[in-house]
């Protein structure tokens, strides 16, 4: 079995700053993720 996992497209959390790769669960709606975990989510909805 071989990984791709270098190959995976990224993102920077407007929170945190991080960069996060895309996940199996985002598939349908990578598009529309802005955020790399629901703590940033949250903390994000409270910034603005």
């Amino acid at each position: 079995m071989s990984h791709k996992k270098p190959n995976l497209p990224t993102k920077t959390c407007p929170v945190c700053q991080r960069p996060f790769a895309w996940r199996r669960k985002w598939s349908r709606d990578w598009e529309s993720v802005r955020y790399c975990s629901e703590r940033c989510r949250r903390a994000g909805r409270h910034r603005s």
